[in-house]
């Protein structure tokens, strides 16, 4: 059996120093579709993925609202 698990998601403040790092899942939507993974940092914004198109993407962090939160 599987389980799905919920994502809490915060909303971004693009103020904050270091808000978003490698590995964060970023939507436009909380909960909403597509979800991307931030794969790098570049010098006018981020490499992300979406999971379903190979070809990584370069997009600015005003593209987005939401995080997913991180635990610990």
């Amino acid at each position: 059996m599987s389980s799905v698990r919920a994502v809490d998601w915060v909303l971004l403040d693009p103020a904050a120093s270091r808000s978003v790092q490698v590995g964060d899942r970023l939507s436009v939507d909380a909960g909403g579709m597509p979800i991307y993974r931030v794969k790098a940092l570049a010098e006018d914004g981020f490499w992300l993925e979406d999971g379903r198109h190979p070809p990584l993407r370069i997009a600015s962090l005003d593209a987005f609202r939401w995080k997913a939160r991180t635990e610990g």
